[in-house]
């Protein structure tokens, strides 16, 4: 038995969604997540913090071989995370 509603649940899967980077799986968590009574702003929401999380290790990566190239206008660049 869940300790989660379904919001709640549905929000999470929309997370793990845009974490795995799966077409399929947003595509199926979308409807789902409106079938749980979600509005669009909520949905659109969670997709836009979910991006912003994932986006912190991708950043980082870019910013250690950036590090490690000579004269990169990058290696100084350091955005907050996600948000």
């Amino acid at each position: 038995m869940s300790q989660l509603t379904p919001r709640e649940r549905a929000l999470v899967s929309l997370g793990a969604a845009m974490g795995g980077n799966c077409i399929s799986c947003i595509e199926h968590h979308i409807p789902a997540s409106r079938t749980a009574g979600l509005t669009e702003a909520e949905i659109s929401e969670a997709i836009d913090l979910a991006d912003a999380v994932r986006q912190v290790p991708a950043r980082k990566t870019l910013e250690a071989a950036a590090a490690l190239l000579s004269n990169s206008p990058r290696a100084a660049a350091k955005p907050a995370c996600c948000g």
